[in-house]
């Protein structure tokens, strides 16, 4: 597989440095990625969006187990962005990570496309390791484009990030919208509308490599790989090896994300490994170096909370959508499923990039509070959405249905604070970490969500389990007490976080 060619001849043009020389807030070659992305993640987010769903009204899973297998699967996409990171820092280089990844993500949405109820677990296997490869390194390329200590980052990212949520928006209203037959139902085949949800989410991902794969030459020498010193045969050889060896991880993967309990082991060891080996690299770097890759810790571990409860997205909030909301947002009708996908994702693409401009013009008049507070910001912002969550009680009718709209504006809040948290993470571990170790920090950033995903699956599953044979109206009261509690325990979260900002800034040196 050659995806690089012409890799060995960076023009003037295209050379690392000309591209870090940008004018004006935006180098183009991020536009590129952004649409890359931004099919990527239509596909991704499409999928997330219908599994639990799926499973409850196709699969027939009660509603305890439908979130610890959602919990399972999305917690080994993210875990698995750690092995991605590694393979591609050591072997592969960012490109052809991208490539094989999104091969695979579109063979696994292909075979959930000709039978999603025969093969669900197959296609999930094929997606999980597909984005493994795919997620942490297009993430990697952007930090690449600028140079270090550039204040224009975090604006990348910002715009880098609404890419990220255009794709979810549409990928996670359509897919589930089609599936659900509230969407396109004259169009669609009776009895072929799952398999329709699924092939969009393949057909997308095409597009998404396709738009890479035609762009790529815009990079220069970024994500080249990190082999080019050897031979080539013997470049291929490892190459091949790890092409065969991510194939023969597919039916591991398919049997520790249909058993949770397999999964409940992989998640006791990975964090542990991935932190020994991040430890041992450590010796490699001085203790300045050092100190920038302890803050990146932290602030990993600080995001598993916040996506503990972020992610109760596509699991117990996908079920209180089902249950306990109306169609209705400012008279209009809307899918409550499809909104609850989709709300964060067009609320990011409204604010993201003037959130981001926020951000420069705050540094130039150097009033731009710093990472560490931001992420405080995040869960103050968070623990508000869930506090909206819970206040939905108030607006239901006698059968346990309440307001959509109310529910979208507490999407609005936590949206705010996701802004402050995810695209600045991602900017903030290329900022901490040396270039050698970039995509295996990223690919620990992820393996954070990882943590964060399991975690949902977890709490989902305790709220389920607390509602199983209730009434709607006792579901809705067992479900936003629930959200109370989460928004209680984000709101201490963030007033920690705040606290001990002045030993973190201390700890990331010059970087802000």
């Amino acid at each position: 597989m050659n995806t690089g060619a012409g890799e060995s001849k960076v023009t003037a043009d295209a050379s690392l440095e000309a591209i870090q020389n940008f004018k004006g807030k935006y180098p183009k070659q991020l536009w590129y990625l952004f649409f890359s992305e931004m099919w990527e993640r239509f596909s991704f987010y499409g999928m997330r969006g219908m599994l639990v769903f799926f499973m409850i009204d196709q699969l027939r899973y009660n509603e305890v187990d439908a979130n610890l297998q959602y919990g399972a699967s999305q917690s080994f996409v993210y875990a698995f962005t750690f092995i991605g990171g590694l393979f591609a820092d050591k072997i592969l280089g960012y490109r052809k990570s991208l490539f094989w990844g999104g091969t695979l993500m579109i063979l696994g949405s292909l075979i959930l496309a000709i039978d999603p109820r025969q093969f669900f677990f197959i296609g999930i296997g094929f997606n999980v390791v597909g984005t493994a490869f795919f997620k942490p390194n297009i993430s990697s390329i952007v930090g690449r484009l600028y140079r270090e200590g550039d204040p224009r980052t975090d604006a990348g990212f910002s715009l880098f990030y609404a890419g990220v949520n255009l794709g979810a928006l549409i990928g996670g209203y359509l897919c589930v919208a089609i599936g659900k037959r509230a969407l396109f139902d004259s169009l669609v085949p009776q009895g072929l509308e799952w398999n329709v949800a699924f092939g969009l989410a393949a057909i997308v991902m095409i597009v998404s490599l396709l738009t890479f794969v035609n762009t790529q030459k815009s990079l220069g020498s970024i994500g080249n790989s990190p082999l080019a010193h050897l031979e080539p045969q013997k470049q291929k050889l490892y190459e091949y090896l790890t092409f065969g060896g991510s194939l023969v991880l597919i039916p591991f993967v398919i049997a520790m994300v249909s058993e949770t309990e397999y999964t409940d082991w992989f998640m006791r060891l990975i964090g542990p490994g991935a932190l020994v080996y991040m430890f041992v690299e450590m010796r490699n770097y001085s203790w300045e170096v050092n100190k920038r890759l302890i803050a990146a810790i932290l602030f990993m571990f600080f995001s598993i909370f916040f996506w503990a409860f972020f992610e109760q997205s596509g699991g117990s909030l996908s079920i209180f959508a089902a249950n306990n909301l109306n169609n209705n947002i400012l008279g209009m009708e809307f899918d409550p499923n499809g909104t609850n996908n989709a709300a964060n994702s067009l609320f990011v693409i409204a604010f993201a990039a003037p959130l981001g401009i926020l951000w420069i013009w705050m540094n130039r008049k150097k009033i731009e509070p710093n990472t560490i507070v931001k992420f405080g910001l995040a869960f103050l912002f968070l623990a508000g959405g869930f506090y909206i969550f819970y206040y939905t009680r108030l607006f239901s009718d006698s059968n346990g249905v309440t307001s959509l709209g109310v529910f979208t504006l507490g999407w609005f809040v936590i949206t705010i604070g996701e802004l402050c948290l995810s695209p600045i993470g991602m900017s903030v571990m290329t900022k901490l970490s040396p270039l050698k170790l970039q995509a295996v920090v990223m690919g620990m950033w992820f393996l954070a969500s990882a943590y964060g995903q399991y975690f949902a699956g977890l709490l989902g599953a305790n709220i389920a389990e607390a509602s199983s044979n209730a009434t709607n109206m006792e579901k809705l009261m067992i479900y936003t007490q629930g959200y109370k509690q989460l928004g209680l325990y984000s709101l201490i979260g963030g007033g920690i976080i705040i606290a001990i900002s002045p030993l973190i800034k201390k700890l990331m040196g010059n970087v802000k």
